[in-house]
Protein backbone atom coordinates (compact mmCIF):
# COMPACT_ATOMS: atom_id res chain seq x y z
CA UNK A 1 0.00 0.00 0.00
CA UNK A 2 1.73 2.99 -1.34
CA UNK A 3 0.10 5.33 1.60
CA UNK A 4 1.40 3.00 4.23
CA UNK A 5 4.94 3.74 3.03
CA UNK A 6 4.36 7.48 2.95
CA UNK A 7 3.03 7.19 6.45
CA UNK A 8 6.61 5.29 7.41
CA UNK A 9 8.78 7.58 5.75
CA UNK A 10 6.61 10.79 7.48
CA UNK A 11 7.07 8.79 10.61
CA UNK A 12 10.55 8.04 10.35
CA UNK A 13 11.26 11.28 9.08
CA UNK A 14 9.71 12.74 12.62
CA UNK A 15 11.61 10.59 14.66
CA UNK A 16 14.78 11.82 13.09
CA UNK A 17 13.86 14.99 13.42
CA UNK A 18 13.03 14.30 17.56
CA UNK A 19 15.91 12.53 18.00
CA UNK A 20 18.53 15.81 16.55
CA UNK A 21 16.31 17.77 18.93
CA UNK A 22 16.61 15.64 21.89
CA UNK A 23 20.62 15.90 21.34
CA UNK A 24 22.81 17.76 23.77
CA UNK A 25 23.93 20.87 22.45
CA UNK A 26 27.24 21.20 20.38
CA UNK A 27 29.96 24.17 21.35
CA UNK A 28 29.44 27.21 19.60
CA UNK A 29 32.43 27.19 17.17
CA UNK A 30 33.51 29.89 15.07
CA UNK A 31 36.32 30.72 12.82
CA UNK A 32 38.53 33.57 12.23
CA UNK A 33 41.26 35.03 10.52
CA UNK A 34 43.93 37.40 10.78
CA UNK A 35 46.38 38.34 7.55
CA UNK A 36 49.79 39.30 8.34
CA UNK A 37 51.45 42.48 6.85
CA UNK A 38 53.99 45.43 7.67
CA UNK A 39 51.49 47.82 6.52
CA UNK A 40 48.93 46.91 9.20
CA UNK A 41 51.07 47.28 12.17
CA UNK A 42 50.66 50.60 13.82
CA UNK A 43 53.06 52.76 12.74
CA UNK A 44 53.77 50.89 9.38
CA UNK A 45 56.73 48.95 8.56
CA UNK A 46 58.45 48.44 5.56
CA UNK A 47 58.14 44.63 5.61
CA UNK A 48 57.68 42.76 2.93
CA UNK A 49 56.72 39.63 4.96
CA UNK A 50 53.36 37.93 5.00
CA UNK A 51 51.23 35.81 6.92
CA UNK A 52 47.86 34.14 8.14
CA UNK A 53 46.79 32.87 11.34
CA UNK A 54 43.44 31.04 11.31
CA UNK A 55 41.42 30.50 14.50
CA UNK A 56 38.98 28.72 15.85
CA UNK A 57 36.88 29.94 19.19
CA UNK A 58 34.76 27.28 20.97
CA UNK A 59 32.60 29.58 23.52
CA UNK A 60 31.19 26.73 25.56
CA UNK A 61 34.96 26.01 26.36
CA UNK A 62 36.37 29.39 26.07
CA UNK A 63 39.64 27.77 24.08
CA UNK A 64 41.31 29.44 21.20
CA UNK A 65 43.17 27.50 19.10
CA UNK A 66 45.19 28.99 16.31
CA UNK A 67 47.08 27.79 13.63
CA UNK A 68 49.54 29.90 11.27
CA UNK A 69 52.38 30.76 8.99
CA UNK A 70 54.38 33.50 7.64
CA UNK A 71 57.66 34.34 4.99
CA UNK A 72 59.87 36.71 4.53
CA UNK A 73 60.61 38.22 7.66
CA UNK A 74 63.32 40.54 8.25
CA UNK A 75 64.92 37.76 10.88
CA UNK A 76 63.88 35.48 13.39
CA UNK A 77 60.53 35.88 14.83
CA UNK A 78 61.27 36.83 18.72
CA UNK A 79 57.63 37.11 19.82
CA UNK A 80 54.26 36.43 18.88
CA UNK A 81 51.12 37.81 20.67
CA UNK A 82 47.29 38.44 20.59
CA UNK A 83 46.40 42.11 21.36
CA UNK A 84 43.60 44.04 22.48
CA UNK A 85 41.15 45.59 23.01
CA UNK A 86 42.15 47.26 19.76
CA UNK A 87 40.76 47.98 16.78
CA UNK A 88 42.73 48.83 13.43
CA UNK A 89 44.79 51.55 13.26
CA UNK A 90 45.28 51.24 17.54
CA UNK A 91 47.69 49.60 19.51
CA UNK A 92 46.62 47.18 22.70
CA UNK A 93 48.58 45.36 25.18
CA UNK A 94 49.04 41.85 25.05
CA UNK A 95 46.39 39.40 25.77
CA UNK A 96 47.66 36.27 24.71
CA UNK A 97 51.62 34.98 24.30
CA UNK A 98 52.00 32.66 21.56
CA UNK A 99 54.72 29.84 21.95
CA UNK A 100 56.33 28.13 19.61
CA UNK A 101 56.57 31.60 17.16
CA UNK A 102 58.99 29.49 14.72
CA UNK A 103 56.87 28.71 11.28
CA UNK A 104 54.15 26.95 10.58
CA UNK A 105 52.89 27.53 14.67
CA UNK A 106 49.78 26.62 16.22
CA UNK A 107 48.48 26.15 19.76
CA UNK A 108 45.88 27.26 22.56
CA UNK A 109 44.33 29.07 25.84
CA UNK A 110 41.35 29.75 27.68
CA UNK A 111 40.14 32.82 27.49
CA UNK A 112 38.66 35.59 30.04
CA UNK A 113 34.96 36.81 29.67
CA UNK A 114 36.45 39.77 28.67
CA UNK A 115 39.17 38.28 26.29
CA UNK A 116 36.32 36.59 24.34
CA UNK A 117 34.41 39.73 23.99
CA UNK A 118 37.26 41.27 23.09
CA UNK A 119 37.67 38.65 19.97
CA UNK A 120 34.07 38.57 19.18
CA UNK A 121 33.88 42.32 19.18
CA UNK A 122 36.96 42.29 16.38
CA UNK A 123 39.47 43.72 19.21
CA UNK A 124 42.10 41.74 18.86
CA UNK A 125 45.15 41.56 16.22
CA UNK A 126 47.92 39.42 16.03
CA UNK A 127 51.47 40.26 14.95
CA UNK A 128 54.92 38.73 15.18
CA UNK A 129 58.46 40.79 16.73
CA UNK A 130 61.77 41.02 15.39
CA UNK A 131 64.90 42.32 16.37
CA UNK A 132 64.74 45.05 13.36
CA UNK A 133 60.69 45.40 14.37
CA UNK A 134 60.57 45.08 18.24
CA UNK A 135 57.38 46.34 18.61
CA UNK A 136 55.83 44.08 15.70
CA UNK A 137 56.74 43.48 11.85
CA UNK A 138 53.85 42.06 11.27
CA UNK A 139 50.14 42.49 12.25
CA UNK A 140 46.95 41.53 11.12
CA UNK A 141 43.02 42.14 12.68
CA UNK A 142 41.40 38.83 13.75
CA UNK A 143 38.24 39.41 12.14
CA UNK A 144 35.75 36.69 11.34
CA UNK A 145 36.28 34.12 8.74
CA UNK A 146 34.46 34.86 5.22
Amino acid sequence: NPMTKISQAAFIAVAFAASLAAAPAFADMTTYKATLSGAEEVPPTTSKATGTVEVTYDSAAKKLSWKGSYADLSGAASAAHFHGPAEAGKNAGVEVPVTPVASPFEGSATLTDSQAADLIGGKLYFNIHTAANPNGEVRGQVMTAK
